[in-house]
């Protein structure tokens, strides 16, 4: 795909839009928004600033998703056989490295969910970054805020998820790693790692 068509279809104002919803759920969240009123509002600007940065100057992404593996010994058979486990779908993205080197990046996918639904996800992931050695080779670990959107959560409305997020791969290529874990003690309700590839367009 021409570069110029690549940035057409993630217009700075939508990845932008999209930035601001998840500041704004992270903002919702207990203990994020206990400062005074002033601090918040400087909080508020920088957060929505950084985000217009990334859409405006980040590097075109290009997103693959593929897989999603169920922890085995947290789901009862009956539901594994019944899970979709190739989660194809795809999207796009804005990525930066900071003055401090880490990766910033805004996303919107859609891909397939565990029963072969469409889900939505849209978000924000910081991650902090290591080169291993000289091999051209870097890990990163960090964290994402998303909204997302799953026809068997709330009907479909939009909820907000937190999630750690990991990768090893070079700058450009890069393999993602995120992971959902057990939310209780239901053995038909277990942990997933999603796997997906992001591919640097520039």
């Amino acid at each position: 795909m021409p570069e110029t068509a690549i940035r057409q279809s993630i217009p700075p104002f939508l990845m932008r839009l999209a930035g601001c919803a998840i500041v704004a759920i992270a903002g919702a969240f207990p203990g994020i928004a206990m400062a005074q009123q002033a601090e918040e509002a400087s909080w508020w600007h920088r957060a929505t600033d950084n985000l217009g940065n990334i859409a405006s100057t980040g590097k075109p992404d290009l997103y693959l998703s593929g897989y999603a593996y169920h922890g085995r010994s947290t789901y009862t058979q009956e539901k594994l056989d019944g899970f979709n486990e190739t989660t194809w779908g795809g999207g796009f993205g804005k990525s930066i490295r900071n003055a401090k080197g880490n990766d910033e990046s805004l996303y919107m996918m859609l891909i397939s969910d565990s029963h072969r639904d469409p889900q939505l996800m849209a978000g924000y992931a910081y991650q902090w970054m290591w080169r291993l050695g000289q091999t051209g080779i870097e890990a990163g670990a960090g964290v994402t805020v998303a909204l997302t959107s799953r026809v068997d959560y709330f009907g479909g409305f939009p909820f907000p998820v937190v999630l750690p997020v990991a990768s090893l791969g070079t700058e450009k290529v890069k393999l993602l790693f995120s992971y959902v874990p057990r939310l209780s003690d239901n053995k038909g309700n277990g942990d997933v790692l999603l796997l997906l590839l992001r591919i640097g367009m520039e």
